[in-house]
């Protein structure tokens, strides 16, 4: 069968690094950290006292009064957010919208975790009564489900719950489900509100997050020699995805063009990564196959990236496995430096990085980098530092998640 053409006509963002598209780009772009000391909670007692926090969001700019709110955790809030800007974004009338064939695929990693705390630090065993609202408010399907009621949209609508890969699993599902001809416009993307004292303390336990107290701003540290875990991030990032014809009838404004998607299973360890990037080089191989490209037709490659001791290890590797002698063409950028790691929403706002990234040929950089690791092949492009301009025709974009899950995204200039 003739596999339809997807394209992005519209973006949402809501992260440590503002709450709108043109902001968390322009900070993007100039290298700035979106981290600092935790305001949500006191961490005190804390071994991390710092995250990637998503300041000043206020939930009544996007129609959810206080009333509502208190019926939504703060990940779906936060995709309410980020989806209703990615549509006023699109310009589409949904009215004009063949809603049977429209549809929402949406990722989160947790859930309502904040949620799930409160109710049980609250609970007493003889007076075991929780809020009507506990497991609506908690489930990790509820905010794609909740979109599709907003919008009244009937077509596919499930979540993707794949660790830090969930949102990047969700945009290539909706990808296929339109390449496919079994929709025309989809709500993709993802959510997490990880920031809260269960999420701080149990990444803690497992030591991968990082505890440099002295220096939120650079604790980041993607491919530095001195990393010592990642940063905690919170948001949502939002995508429109229509069938070509379908944006080309209405007139829209399009970004990018997906072309590909890969996706694989490292079969190796609860957390860690296979230490020789065998999942990884899988899914970037799979990815550009899926696409019809040789790896030398890409560009640029927004890496997973998290400033974990092994993980930035694997992924250049991987990417030598892959690449060849051509990696070092590539250019590459570890955005997480900045918005610290949003988890199961990640794959989201870093794949409008990438979109952006081709739109306007600019490789965002990787902040915070001091001291080479020999264990890393330090010839790689990681545009450390600053921004720089390239004209960059294909990109794909890496996540990768607990459980050994990875996802890659690979998007075509629209031209």
């Amino acid at each position: 069968m003739e596999l339809k053409r997807v394209v992005v006509t519209g973006l949402g963002a809501i992260s440590p690094l503002g709450n709108s598209v043109d902001l968390f780009w322009e900070n993007l772009k100039n290298g700035v950290s979106g981290c600092g000391p935790i305001t949500k909670f006191d961490p005190q007692f804390h071994k991390t006292k710092f995250a990637c926090e998503v300041r000043d969001f206020d939930p009544a700019g996007y129609g959810i009064d206080r009333k509502e709110a208190r019926k939504h955790d703060l990940f779906t809030q936060f995709a309410f957010a980020a989806a209703a800007q990615a549509m006023e974004d699109s310009g589409v009338n949904t009215d004009q919208l063949d809603k049977n064939r429209s549809g929402i695929i949406w990722g989160s990693g947790i859930g309502g975790l904040q949620t799930f705390f409160e109710e049980v630090q609250a609970y007493k065993p003889e007076r075991p009564q929780f809020t009507p609202f506990f497991i609506p408010k908690m489930i990790a399907n509820i905010a794609g489900g909740l979109l599709s009621i907003k919008y009244g949209f009937r077509g596919p609508n499930y979540t993707t719950v794949t660790a830090c890969a969930s949102a990047s699993h969700a945009i290539i599902e909706a990808f296929n489900k339109i390449r496919l001809g079994q929709v025309e416009f989809m709500i993709t993307g993802g959510s997490e509100a990880g920031v809260n004292e269960a999420a701080m303390a149990g990444f803690n336990s497992m030591r991968a997050i990082s505890t440099r107290n002295d220096d939120p701003a650079t604790a980041s540290r993607p491919f530095d020699k001195d990393r010592d875990g990642f940063v905690m991030g919170e948001g949502a990032g939002a995508l429109i995805l229509e069938e070509y014809g379908h944006a080309v009838r209405r007139g829209a404004k399009i970004y990018a063009e997906i072309i590909g998607g890969g996706m694989s299973a490292d079969a190796y360890h609860m957390t860690a990564p296979d230490p020789e990037g065998t999942g990884a080089r899988l899914v970037m191989k799979w990815a550009v196959e899926d696409a019809g490209l040789s790896v030398t037709d890409v560009d640029y490659i927004n890496v997973h990236g998290t400033s974990t001791p092994l993980g930035d290890i694997a992924e250049p590797k991987a990417i030598l496995g892959v690449f060849g002698d051509h990696a070092y063409q590539l250019s590459i950028s570890a955005t997480k430096s900045m918005t610290g790691h949003l988890l199961g929403a990640a794959g989201a706002i870093e794949a409008i990085a990438t979109v952006l990234s081709l739109r306007d040929g600019i490789i965002p950089p990787t902040i915070n980098h001091f001291t080479d690791d020999p264990e890393i092949d330090n010839r790689l492009d990681f545009t450390f530092h600053k921004a720089k301009k390239r004209d960059i025709r294909i990109a794909i974009s890496n996540t990768f998640g607990f459980g050994g899950h990875n996802a890659t995204l690979a998007l075509k200039k629209f031209a």
